[in-house]
């Protein structure tokens, strides 16, 4: 598991307006719990938090505080702006020695599906698993073979088994699949649906002239 190192400032004023302030001066205000202790208000470089964010891996982050220990954690939450999709807020959850916790790990898929060779298509449900794991065992994807699945087979989670990790997605969940290409399977409905068009509607008769007067 990947360790990044993320320097932080603790925040003295949480009100709206600094934060939207420290936003116009290209920081992003977060905040940083862990089970028993209290919460540390803070901000951070936008650009540097960017690369942990816009990632399809999971990350153990150091959060340093200038001459204090640094603290181990993961991102949790993140509120983006629904106009610019910029970071506007997010949590840091700390990690416990020997403490589990729930997590959502991205997958991988890896191999080449016979399915797809087949004319098929791989079709992904799932981009991320909900999993319970020790801080030690938290990994930055989960990879998935696909390389045995032929058309018309799929993946479920009761299929999946990774060591050290409990998933807590339903075992029933279709996790990838390989389908049948979209437009094979409207011109069969097309075929089956296909119907007698040699007789056809009576014109519509459209009279013109001036109405009758009441």
């Amino acid at each position: 598991m990947a360790e990044k190192i993320l320097k932080a400032t603790k925040r003295e004023i949480t009100t709206k307006g600094a934060m939207n302030q420290l936003r116009r001066d290209g920081f992003v205000p977060g905040i940083f719990y862990i089970k028993g202790q209290d919460q540390i208000p803070f901000y951070v470089d936008e650009v540097a938090l960017n690369k942990y964010v816009f990632t399809s891996e999971t990350n153990v982050i150091e959060l340093t505080f200038e001459g204090e220990e640094p603290l181990s954690c993961i991102i949790k939450d993140i509120q983006f702006d629904p106009v610019t999709d910029r970071v506007v807020h997010f949590d840091l959850q700390g990690l416990t020695l020997g403490q589990t916790l729930q997590l959502e790990i991205p997958l991988s898929f890896i191999g080449s599906a016979v399915g797809v060779k087949e004319g098929g298509i791989l079709q992904e449900q799932l981009h991320k698993l909900d999993v319970e794991c020790l801080p030690r065992h938290i990994p930055q994807n989960l990879e998935i073979d696909v390389t045995e699945l032929s058309l018309g087979d799929s993946i479920h989670v009761g299929d999946l088994d990774f060591e050290n990790i409990k998933i807590l997605n339903s075992e029933d969940t279709s996790v990838v699949s390989v389908v049948q290409p979209r437009a094979e399977e409207e011109e069969t409905e097309d075929d089956d649906e296909a119907v007698d068009t040699s007789e056809t509607a009576e014109p519509e008769v459209i009279s013109k002239g001036k109405p009758e007067e009441e």
